[in-house]
């Protein structure tokens, strides 16, 4: 028996244009109404998934590639990198292609050294960092645009990190090793009570493989 359905966001819960359809949000409201929990687990930051999770107020939020667990809002899980980590990762993308767009997720605050950070549909919350200090966080994920899939390689291979490659996108995550959806969602089972075979995922890309 299903206990809680669980769903990425773009390209499947989402439509084309980032809007939910009524037949989806009706079927929601339905399992809602017999006891099935319903949870997202996207890629995105916490700020970028922010105006679903206030339209689809889900029992559980996991964000940033599953870094990180929320329950209405408060962090229930969280895998992050050392401070030391953090720089070494910005730092080797920064040296193989200086002129990456670079995001830095500490918690639900986002650092970004974009020039164009108000005009950003997902993350117009973003604080602008150019990178040239030490940065005095521990980051749950690092994503940068990259020229193509083998930079993004070298840079995991250097700095011992997961790799997140995304279907058509040269935009390239970089977790804690022991960081995914697959981890946040054993997690939520041992927290939620809930066994992984009453959990029906839905995904779309190879970040949600292990997922489904």
């Amino acid at each position: 028996m299903t206990k809680m359905i669980l769903t990425d966001l773009d390209h499947t819960l989402l439509r084309q244009d980032g809007s939910v359809s009524d037949e989806t949000l009706r079927i929601i409201r339905r399992c809602r109404a017999k006891g099935i929990l319903f949870a997202i687990a996207t890629a995105r930051y916490y700020i970028g998934a922010e105006k679903y999770i206030r339209m689809l107020d889900p029992d559980y939020e996991i964000t940033a590639d599953g870094a990180l667990v929320y329950s209405r809002g408060c962090c229930i899980y969280s895998r992050c990198f050392s401070e030391e980590k953090t720089n070494a990762v910005v730092r080797s993308i920064l040296k193989k292609f200086p002129e990456a767009e670079v995001t830095v997720a500490c918690g639900k605050d986002v650092l970004w050294n974009s020039m164009n950070i108000s005009g950003s549909e997902r993350l117009h919350k973003a604080v602008y960092c150019d990178y040239s200090s030490q940065l005095r966080i521990m980051a749950n994920k690092i994503a940068a645009v990259l020229p193509d899939e083998i930079v993004a390689r070298e840079v995991a291979a250097e700095t011992d990190t997961r790799l997140i490659c995304y279907r058509g996108e040269k935009l390239y995550a970089f977790l804690p090793i022991d960081s995914g959806k697959v981890d946040a969602i054993r997690a939520l089972a041992r927290i939620s009570g809930i066994a992984l075979k009453e959990i029906a995922a839905f995904g779309d890309d190879s970040n949600d493989i292990d997922m489904l």
